[in-house]
C-alpha cells in the first residue's frame, strides 16, 4: 500500500472495573513511511507538522527513522535498509498528542519483524513496548497512563498494517479478564490538500481535542467514585515533553 494516507478514525475506551464506563470521540491519524515523509505545500503545514521530539528519545538532529532503529537496535533488531510504516497524529497549530503511535518494521526483504506501540499519557510521558509480528501479542504494562488505573497486568494488543480499513485493539488484563479496551479504527483517505482541509472541519483541532476528551472522561470517573491511584515515580524509561522537539 502506498503511503502516505489518512485515516478518519473513532476511537473508544471501555472500562470494565471497578465500574463500567464507556466512551468514544472522532480524530484522524496519518499513516506514513519513515523514509518518505510527506511533503506539503507551506501554507498547510501549521495543519500537519511533525516532530521528531514527539516521539522516542535521541538527539535533536536525529531523525524519527533513526529514533526508531535505535530503540530497536538497543532490543537486539537490526532492520538494515527495511521498510517502517507508522500510525500517528501531527501537530496541529502547534499541539500534538498521540496516546498511541504504531510502527510497523520491516527487514531488507519486506518481511515483518516486529512492531512498536508507543504509548503517551496525558503527564507528557511516553513508553514504546515491542511486540513480536503476530496477529495478537501481550506485554506486560509498564507505564501510568490513567489516574484511575494502576500499572499492573498485560496488554493484548492486535495491531494489523492498516489498508482500506485501520482496526486496532488494545485490552488490559487482569488476572485473566479484560477491565479495559480501546480500540482505533477508520477508514483510509487519500493524503491530499483538499483532505487535509476537509479534516480541519470534521474534525478541528484533532489532537488538543482529543486530549480535552479523555480528560473530561476522567473527571466523570471522579464524580462516580472511582478510586485514584497515585502517580509513581521513576516509572518510565522513555520520557519528555511533548512541546519540544525538531520538525522531521
Amino acid at each position: 500500500m502506498l503511503t502516505p494516507a489518512l485515516y478518519r478514525t473513532r476511537i473508544t475506551h471501555t472500562r470494565r472495573a471497578p465500574v463500567h464506563h464507556h466512551f468514544s470521540y472522532r480524530g484522524y491519524s496519518w499513516y506514513i513511511d519513515l523514509d518518505r515523509m510527506p511533503v506539503l505545500p507551506r501554507w498547510l503545514t501549521p495543519f500537519a507538522r511533525f516532530e521528531v521530539g514527539d516521539h522516542f528519545t535521541g538527539e535533536p538532529k536525529d531523525s524519527l527513522r533513526q529514533r526508531v532503529d535505535a530503540f530497536l537496535g538497543s532490543h537486539g533488531v537490526d532492520l538494515g535498509d527495511g521498510r517502517v510504516t507508522a500510525l500517528l497524529q501531527a501537530r496541529v497549530l502547534g499541539y500534538g498528542f498521540n496516546p498511541l503511535s504504531l510502527y510497523w518494521c520491516h527487514d531488507t526483504a519486506g518481511t515483518l519483524r516486529c512492531v512498536i506501540a508507543e504509548v503517551h499519557n496525558t503527564y507528557g510521558q511516553r513508553h514504546a513496548y515491542l511486540l513480536p509480528a503476530r496477529r495478537s501479542a501481550d506485554v506486560r504494562k509498564r507505564m501510568y497512563v490513567s489516574p484511575f488505573n494502576a500499572v499492573e497486568g498485560l496488554y493484548q494488543v492486535r495491531a494489523p498494517a492498516p489498508d482500506e480499513h485501520l482496526d486496532v485493539t488494545i485490552s488490559l488484563h487482569r488476572q485473566g479478564h479484560p477491565v479495559f479496551v480501546a480500540t482505533l479504527r477508520g477508514d483510509r483517505k487519500p493524503a491530499t490538500p483538499r483532505e487535509i482541509l476537509r479534516l480541519q472541519l470534521t474534525a478541528p483541532l484533532a489532537p488538543l481535542a482529543g486530549a480535552l476528551a479523555i480528560r473530561l472522561e476522567g473527571v466523570k470517573l471522579w464524580l462516580r467514585g472511582v478510586p485514584v491511584v497515585p502517580r509513581p515515580t521513576g516509572d518510565v524509561d522513555e520520557s519528555a515533553t511533548q512541546n519540544r522537539g525538531r520538525q522531521l
